[in-house]
């Protein structure tokens, strides 16, 4: 029996797919407040209605140790990916109580039930990518900059906890996903640049990063965590584009004109200014704030070699990936 937390999520959603897919066991973890729409659309999208509704859910939350510990009796793996992901400086406490203390209670709970391996879903941002020069790996350790967010750290100290958990006794995998690509809520993540894009997105930043879909995050980790390989970290990553590449790329699959003006340190300056007050009169996620504008001038690009080699994982073509997705994106706008 497996464990599964931030099953209503986009990567959670994923992974619970294809372990209903698998005919494999399991029990998802999900808040009482909790909307299924995204995991549900999921399902949805590729014809496993019938699956959806045979999911085991389990009320409880990260923070709720009685819940963690109820849910994970008879259970021998764990998949960890229930995270809050945000680039807001106002939500620094709330990264702190989720991604931080609720992965120390997840990892306590599972130390002291039957869980024997874990896979956990942690983030390229702990590679330490604004500390280092060239391609980054797995090796790269993170030294904190005036560049990392509050998310940034959280995730770090989070699998900081996944490894305390290793050295007490549990095996864990880990995946380090570059940005996500995937259908999901359009006020969220990646989803919030199909969505500008569709609109009609002019500007474009210099930097460059890594961009992976979601398919290929979920499937890499039940991979890795049903393999014998333990205690290790992998960088899953489908291509390193430039942010105007990629934003041409979904301009394209959109049938949208590609942006044409260059964003310089000046107007970056200006745009998470205006963004913050667009946010605030319209009470809507900003799509741009000081760490993300400040983060889409920098160039990162990421090495696969080392999942490739290991497990011979092969990554989803990007150009497939922007296609599906904005094509799922336009459905949904139906």
């Amino acid at each position: 029996m497996i464990f599964v937390t931030g099953g209503t999520g986009l990567v959670g959603s994923h992974i619970l797919l294809e372990l209903s897919q698998k005919g494999e066991q399991f029990k998802a973890l999900k808040r009482d407040s909790s909307s299924l729409s995204i995991c549900e659309n999921i399902f949805k999208y590729y014809n496993a209605e019938d699956l959806f509704e045979k999911i085991n859910w389990v009320v409880g939350d990260v923070n709720d140790i009685p819940s963690l510990t109820d849910g994970m009796q008879d259970c021998e793996q764990l998949i960890h990916c229930a995270a809050v992901i945000s680039f807001q400086s106002s939500d620094a406490e709330l990264l702190k109580k989720v991604n931080i203390e609720g992965t120390a209670n997840v990892m306590n709970v599972a130390l002291s039930s039957r869980v024997k391996k874990v896979g956990f879903v942690s983030s390229i941002a702990v590679l330490g990518r604004n500390s280092t020069e060239g391609i980054v790996d797995e090796e790269c350790h993170f030294k904190h900059t005036k560049l990392d967010s509050n998310y940034a750290l959280s995730k770090y100290y989070a699998e900081q906890e996944v490894w305390r958990a290793a050295q007490e006794g549990l095996d864990v995998v880990i995946v380090n996903p570059s940005v996500i690509l995937g259908p999901g809520d359009s006020e969220k993540g990646s989803s919030q640049i199909f969505e500008k894009i569709n609109n009609g997105l002019k500007f474009y930043t210099t930097g460059s990063t890594g961009y992976v879909d979601v398919v290929d995050v979920s499937s890499s980790l039940i991979a890795l965590l049903f393999s014998k390989i333990k205690n290790e970290r992998f960088i899953v990553n489908g291509a390193n584009l430039k942010y105007r590449d990629c934003f041409d790329r979904i301009a394209v699959a959109f049938n949208k004109p590609k942006a044409t003006i260059k964003v310089t340190p000046f107007l970056k300056e200006i745009a998470w200014r205006l963004e913050a007050v667009k946010s605030f009169v319209t009470a809507k996620t900003p799509l741009i704030t000081k760490e993300t504008a400040n983060s889409a001038m920098t160039d990162s690009s990421y090495s696969t070699s080392k999942i490739e080699q290991a497990i011979s994982y092969q990554f989803t073509d990007i150009d497939a990936t922007i296609k599906k997705y904005a094509t799922w994106f336009i459905a949904d706008l139906k």
